[in-house]
């Protein structure tokens, strides 16, 4: 049976669609793939810098960092990047964490494109210029 797009008052319930026209693109990479040719200036920073990645947080946790949808925080493991984050945004930790300190069911991390539950866990190393996304899991349907 598909999907109700109406409530039995009429109330339409579908998404809005675009508008035809032009779309944007954007090049898609892939973990195996390098979005630029070679080490630039923001690496060579990195490197004397210390051990600093991006981090991408979800919309829902965006409160805790301003609103911004990436930050740059410290650390060489899941873990040790999760407590920097935690640190400079206090909160964090509650949200993503259990009360034994391991990832809560709902929260998936992921460095660069790898599920870190099927990695280490939190001792998944992290290297310096890489990106740790937190995606909270998504249920539901039709």
């Amino acid at each position: 049976m598909p999907c109700p797009t109406a409530t039995p008052d009429g109330v339409n319930l579908a998404p809005a669609r675009a508008a035809p026209g032009p779309v944007a693109t954007r090049p898609v990479t892939t973990s195996m793939q390098s979005p630029r040719p070679g080490p630039g200036p923001s690496d060579q920073y990195r490197e004397a810098a210390g051990m600093s990645v991006t981090v991408r947080v979800p919309t829902t946790l965006r409160t805790l960092t301003a609103g911004a949808s990436e930050v740059e925080v410290e650390g060489t493991t899941v873990g040790e990047v999760l407590g920097s984050l935690d640190a400079s945004h206090p909160g964090f930790s509650e949200r993503i964490l259990d009360e034994n300190g391991k990832l809560r069911r709902f929260v998936n991390v992921f460095v660069s494109d790898d599920d870190v539950r099927f990695l280490q866990g939190l001792d998944t190393p992290v290297p310096a210029g890489e990106t740790v996304s937190i995606v909270p899991a998504v249920a539901g349907g039709c």
